[in-house]
This record gives C-alpha cells, sequence and structure tokens, in this order.
C-alpha cells in the first residue's frame, strides 16, 4: 500500500505544483511595455529624434529597465492606421512596470510630449513573453 501512495501524491500534488510554478514564473518574468505613435502630420524629424531620445534616456533614470529600443513601421501590408513609430520596453518583471508608471521621470517625459504637441494618438500593449 506504501508503494501505491507514492504515485497517487504525485498525481495530486503535480497539478498544484504547477499552478504554484506558473505564479512565480509570472510574478518574476520580464515584461515587454510597447508604446505606439502616431505623430501629427508636421511633426519634424527633430521632433521625433528628441522624443526618441528623451524615451531612451529613461532605461538611465529609472531601475528596472532592462532595454529599450525604437524603430519606424516600414510593413508593406499599410495596415498600421497612421501609427509610425514602436517604442519597446523591457523590465524586470510587472513590479518594475508598475514603478516606472508613477515614477517622476517618466511624469517629466509625459510633459515633455505636452509640451512638444506632436502626438497625435497613441496606444500601448503590455505582455509577458510566452516560454
Amino acid at each position: 500500500m506504501r508503494n501505491n501512495l507514492i504515485p497517487l501524491l504525485f498525481v495530486l500534488l503535480l497539478p498544484g505544483l504547477a499552478v504554484l510554478t506558473s505564479f512565480v514564473r509570472d510574478k518574476k518574468a520580464p515584461v515587454r511595455h510597447v508604446v505606439v505613435f502616431k505623430y501629427k502630420p508636421n511633426t519634424t524629424e527633430a521632433q521625433i529624434g528628441e522624443v526618441a531620445t528623451a524615451f531612451k534616456g529613461l532605461q538611465k533614470t529609472i531601475p528596472g529597465i532592462l532595454s529599450f529600443e525604437s524603430g519606424t513601421n516600414n510593413s508593406p501590408e499599410n495596415k498600421n492606421q497612421g501609427f509610425t513609430h514602436v517604442y519597446l520596453l523591457t523590465f524586470e518583471d510587472a513590479a518594475a512596470r508598475d514603478a516606472y508608471l508613477p515614477h517622476p521621470k517618466h511624469k517629466e517625459f509625459g510633459q515633455l510630449l505636452g509640451k512638444l504637441g506632436v502626438v497625435e494618438d497613441v496606444f500601448v500593449i503590455d505582455y509577458t513573453p510566452n516560454p
């Protein structure tokens, strides 16, 4: 009977362990923060460069940002709906992203966008990469 108990315990505990492992992994998993801008038609390349430089600079001043990259849409599908510039930040985990959102330097960046008045629209998507 004792030999039968070990496989039974394994079968009963394994699903709970999988859920717990998934929960812990998601808490410590990196988070991607995708920001896509639709700039106003009269926005200059210099203004876009100023935005990109300021956005990239957040990595040096806000803890938990692992990487930053940016680019301009070059898809031939013509489905970008006027959104042309993408900015991708990778955070250590959800807690780092959550600390970034109200961070004073992030708020300063938002104020710069308001001062420049060049963004027509923006959308943001955050996700945790699938294993």
